[in-house]
């Protein structure tokens, strides 16, 4: 990185805080909602980009690609399918909870069940994203940083020295940032990474596909389209490692369905919005911006195969691309907006995570008596120490043995999965058992362990497919045959803001079901991979 590369790197980053300090200026942060939630003051645009890079981290930049290259288009599956599960959250899931006024996913659960299924499921959405989720994205987060601007280089130390100081100088400014503005802050500055980040993954694939074409747009584009078909098959064979066809239907709408209509660190953001209205509005960004999520996280990956050609480390691909392809005078803009991805991804788990133990364990168990304004004390508090942990644990990461940071990716599967069935069963059943969450999530947790061990080689998704059907079976057998509480008065909550629907939200959700089908149908022997 040369001198303008530094300066335009900072350049950026003290203009979005500057901008998001002034956009946040109104919002008393000293409250709790306006700490944990913003006030409830979000529009549309400001929920869909913060919900988008809270998800979007480099991990899936480079990891996804990483896969594209390897398998090819298969991996769209991640982000495409994902909006299906987009458009339930504005259909099904956002209208109930809006309804019932409530803060957090948890809460929900409080009411349709007891509280301390509440508590289980706060403490297992706390423990992954402390152990798993947030040292993860820090230490990738700065591992591919270092990979793509050559930090260590630049600073004349070693690879592991430089993630430490990139992860710990990441984690500091996340954690000043929650801590100085509360969810707003970070919220209104997602909407200038989300639109860099889009405006920089799709450069890179452009440029890409001149590079491909030596020089011509065109000549790039018939090369990627014509040089590698089996590539271009989003349809993954029955035994395929990363998406198999068949769960497409199954595990991956499952799986999706729990990671954006049942988890906190998304769902917060579009609570956070002034309205149903606007957080529907805010979905709708997400359902397209995944759809076009296989342009800048998947097609470079089918590019860089088609540059490079086999054999390369397949997380190396998209580092060798942009090295490649960008121009050394934007490496500080592409870096400050890749800072900002990894940023944001830990600041909303972080954001997650303070909220929970703030609402669910602070008021109600440490100090019942505490007031709105002590409440959002104790989450600045509890910011510094969970940021602080989280900072020093990333660089350990590397000590684990090469394969296990994808078995603490499949962590969530030991209650995604009964998770999503427990929100179900409490959205449309007047009668729910608190046993029957117990005994669905216990027996969950044991079966899915003795997957991993019995059932190795057998993909986790088509494992997914099978127990969530056995968990929702479960637990409505006990919400029927023994029911712990009377008829739910679907009527006795009252929402917290305007609850009115969005006028257009069926036809745009109609409309990303067709592009998703569409994308499908362009990305198969049908069309391009014949």
């Amino acid at each position: 990185m040369n001198l303008f590369s530094i300066i335009s790197f900072v350049a950026v980053l003290v203009f979005i805080y500057l901008y998001a300090f002034y956009r946040t200026r109104k919002i008393d942060k000293k409250d709790s909602e306006g700490y944990f939630l913003g006030g409830r003051s979000l529009v549309g645009t400001t929920v869909g980009m913060t919900i988008i890079m809270t998800n979007l981290s480099t991990e899936q930049l480079v990891g996804q690609n990483g896969q594209a290259y390897a398998a090819g288009m298969e991996v769209m599956a991640w982000e495409v399918t994902a909006a299906v599960a987009i458009v339930m959250l504005a259909w099904v899931f956002l209208p109930k909870y809006f309804k019932y006024g409530v803060n957090t996913i948890s809460d929900f659960i409080e009411i349709r069940y007891d509280t301390f299924t509440k508590r289980i499921v706060s403490i297992l959405f706390i423990f992954t994203y402390i152990v798993s989720f947030m040292p993860v994205v820090l230490y990738s987060g700065a591992l591919i940083f270092n990979d793509l601007f050559g930090i260590e280089q630049y600073l004349g130390v070693s690879s592991m020295t430089a993630v430490i100081i990139i992860s710990t100088v990441i984690g500091l400014v996340g954690v000043t940032y929650l801590f100085v503005g509360g969810l707003s802050l970070i919220a209104h500055s997602d909407s200038l990474y989300g639109i860099g980040l889009l405006l920089g993954g799709m450069t890179i694939t452009i440029l890409g596909l001149i590079a491909l074409g030596e020089n011509s747009f065109f000549t790039g584009l018939d090369r990627f389209l014509t040089s590698h078909p089996e590539k271009l098959n989003a349809w993954g064979a029955l035994d395929s490692p990363i998406v198999p066809w068949p769960t497409l239907f199954l595990g991956m709408l499952f799986n999706n369905l729990y990671f954006w209509c049942t988890n906190q660190m998304i769902v917060q953001k579009a609570l956070a919005a002034k309205s149903l209205k606007e957080a529907q509005k805010g979905a709708m960004i997400v359902g397209f911006f995944k759809i076009s999520g296989m342009f800048f996280l998947v097609i470079p990956g089918v590019i860089a195969y088609n540059m490079f050609g086999d054999g390369m480390q397949m997380d190396l691909a998209y580092p060798a691309l942009v090295a490649e392809v960008l121009p050394n005078w934007a490496t500080g803009l592409f870096g400050a907006v890749v800072f900002g991805a990894i940023m944001s991804s830990f600041v909303g788990s972080l954001s997650a995570t303070v909220t929970l133990f703030s609402l669910d364990f602070y008021k109600p168990v440490i100090n019942k008596q505490a007031t709105n304004r002590q409440i959002a004390k104790a989450g600045r508090v509890l910011t510094i120490v969970i940021g602080f942990i989280v900072v020093l644990v990333a660089p350990l990461i590397s000590l684990f043995p090469q394969g296990l940071y994808a078995v603490i990716q499949e962590f969530n599967g030991l209650y995604s999965m009964p998770l999503l069935a427990i929100i179900l069963v409490g959205f449309y059943s007047k009668k729910t058992s608190a046993t029957g969450a117990k005994v669905t999530l216990i027996f969950h947790i044991v079966v899915y362990a003795l997957s991993k061990v019995v059932i190795p080689d057998i993909h986790y998704l088509y494992v997914w497919s099978v127990l969530f059907l056995v968990d929702l079976a479960i637990l409505y057998f006990y919400s029927v045959k023994k029911p712990s509480q009377e008829d739910f008065q679907f009527d006795k909550y009252q929402n917290k803001v305007d609850i009115t629907p969005w006028k257009h939200v069926r036809w745009v959700g109609i409309l990303i079901l067709v592009v998703v089908a569409a994308s499908y149908i362009v990305f198969s022997p049908i069309v391009l991979a014949n």
